[in-house]
This record gives structure tokens, C-alpha cells and sequence, in this order.
């Protein structure tokens, strides 16, 4: 595992996307889920946004300007990622290169979606996030952002905003792991207590495996 200490600021490119409400539907149309898995979800992102009604790129759409080619963060509206839970929106943001995305509020399920993928959301103040937008928006190109995991800060030229992140999200981040490898670091003590919890009560250990072996005869 990478030294958190190595890594705990990230800098990156943003790019504004000032549209509020903007929900998981947009970001991932569902003619892209249609897939097992989660390979080729970047073509997806923010499809129809992007393309016209015959699948062309759209030359105004900031993401498809030659200046915000390769951003890797996001300023975005109020209530981004609203709308339904699907997880494919934070898998495909991912596959774009997106790492992480400022804004005053999140859809709830994406939000948590977002955090156990590895997407940083950072939460600023309205106030925050218009300052940042308005930067942005008066440049031709990506807005430099440099966010501190530790001091849940995010920074760009002219302006620092403190974000909100939990503590488990915040040790994730650092860490680089997701909900399984947080639970991982815990094995042991996991061990300890199903160790525990077998010798106090016995009777309960593989029930369901007893059971089904004595419905078919075999004990």
C-alpha cells in the first residue's frame, strides 16, 4: 500500500459544470447499463450532454473543448448526482479519469456510492462553491485545485474553502482502500470475536449447513 503521507494533496485540473440537480441519469444514461460488469463506462458519462441527437460532440459542451481534455476534477452545481441509485454514474466518472468533484450538496446515494469508490466529493459552503465557479468560468481552460485529505481543505488560486468528509471517509481516501479493504484491516479483532461468539453459544455455529444436511438425510 502507498504511503498515505506521499499522497494526502491532490492537485488537478477542474472543470465547471454549473448545471444544479444534475442527476445520476444524465451523468450515466441507461442504455450504458447494460453491461456485467463495469468496463466501458466512459464513453457513457454525461452522453447527452455531450452528443446531439445523432451522436455527435457537441464543440460547447466544456468537456468537449480542447482545453478541458484530460481534467480530472469537477466543479459542479448544487444536488449533483441526484435522482436514482445507480452506481454505474460513479463507475464511469472513475473510468473518465474524474477523481474528484466540488460542490455545495450531493444526491445521498451518490454520495456514498461516490466515497466507497474512491470519488472524492468534497462539500463547500454555497458561498464556497460560487466563489470557485465564478473563477473558473472567467478562464479558458481548467481551474487548478489542490485538495488536503488532512486539513479537508480545498484550494485554488485566490481561494481556500474548508470540505466536509468524515473521518471513515477521510481514513479511506488516505489509505486507498474501499468499504472490503476498510473491513479487512479488522480481521483480526472480526476473528477474535467469532472466536468468542462460537464458544458461548455453539448450538448456533454453521446452523443452516446442519440443517439443510439433516433434510436430506446425511446427519
Amino acid at each position: 500500500m502507498t504511503d498515505p503521507a506521499l499522497w494526502h494533496i491532490w492537485q488537478g485540473r477542474a472543470a465547471p459544470l454549473p448545471t444544479p440537480n444534475l442527476d445520476t441519469d444524465q451523468i450515466m444514461p441507461k442504455q450504458f447499463l447494460r453491461g456485467i460488469d463495469k468496463s466501458g463506462l466512459a464513453a457513457g458519462v454525461l452522453y447527452d450532454l455531450r452528443h446531439d441527437g445523432a451522436g455527435r460532440l457537441r464543440p460547447g459542451f466544456v468537456l468537449n473543448q480542447p482545453a478541458y481534455q484530460g481534467v480530472d476534477m469537477l466543479l459542479a452545481g448544487p444536488n449533483f448526482g441526484c435522482g436514482s441509485s445507480r452506481e454505474h454514474a460513479v463507475w464511469g466518472l472513475r473510468q473518465y479519469g474524474i477523481r474528484a468533484i466540488v460542490a455545495s450538496s450531493f444526491g445521498e446515494i451518490f454520495y456514498s456510492n461516490a466515497l466507497g469508490n474512491g470519488l472524492l466529493l468534497a462539500v463547500v459552503s454555497e458561498a464556497d462553491a460560487q466563489a470557485f465557479m465564478r473563477q473558473a468560468q472567467t478562464l479558458s481552460g481548467p481551474l487548478p485545485l489542490t485538495l488536503d485529505l488532512r486539513q479537508r481543505q480545498v484550494c485554488s488560486p485566490g481561494h481556500t474553502a474548508c470540505f466536509q468528509l468524515s473521518a471513515r471517509h477521510q481514513r479511506m481516501l488516505l489509505q486507498g482502500v474501499d468499504t472490503l479493504g476498510l473491513t479487512l484491516e479488522s480481521l483480526p479483532a472480526i476473528r477474535r470475536f467469532a472466536g468468542q461468539h462460537w464458544q458461548r453459544a455453539p448450538w448456533l455455529q454453521d446452523v443452516a449447513a446442519r440443517t439443510r444436511r439433516r433434510l436430506h438425510g446425511k446427519g
